[in-house]
């Protein structure tokens, strides 16, 4: 089973420009946990997801102090944390999103599509025909099939 048997064509998107209320508001009245960021030629800039506007509202937690061999280290997270404070103040779609993109092309197979799931720790994956956005998949789309 290919890519294209298991995707969701029916798709919500929004422009990089989108406020980010709106991408909200897109959020909860379909309820999806994730929306694809679209150029006017459909290539996919990146995803907006549940994640990334909760991180809005959320203030990062601040870095622990360790401790190793007496010697006060900070952990390492500086980019983890830049990213965070870059969607708190985000006000577009382009702002808040998540990229660079992970992706299956159309011809992928079930199985690689889920282990880019798994692998990427995502919830969903867009599916691209020569890098235009064709489709969705979801983790339960694929826990779905299972049932067939």
């Amino acid at each position: 089973m290919k890519a294209r048997d298991i995707m969701t064509t029916k798709l919500v998107t929004v422009g990089p420009e989108t406020s980010v209320k709106d991408v909200v508001a897109l959020l909860v009245e379909h309820k999806v946990s994730g929306i694809p960021v679209v150029d006017a030629e459909g290539k996919v800039l990146g995803m907006v997801s549940e994640g990334d506007v909760l991180r809005k509202k959320i203030a990062p937690k601040t870095p622990d102090v360790l401790s190793i061999l007496g010697a006060m280290v900070y952990y390492d997270g500086a980019k983890e944390y830049q990213e965070a404070f870059r969607k708190m103040a985000a006000n577009t779609a382009q702002e808040i999103m998540t990229e660079p993109v992970i992706a299956v092309d159309v011809d992928d197979d079930f199985g690689k599509v889920g282990q880019v799931i798994l692998d990427h720790h995502i919830k969903r994956v867009p599916v691209l025909d020569k890098e235009k956005l064709v489709g969705l998949i979801s983790r339960s789309d694929l826990v779905k099939l299972m049932l067939a």
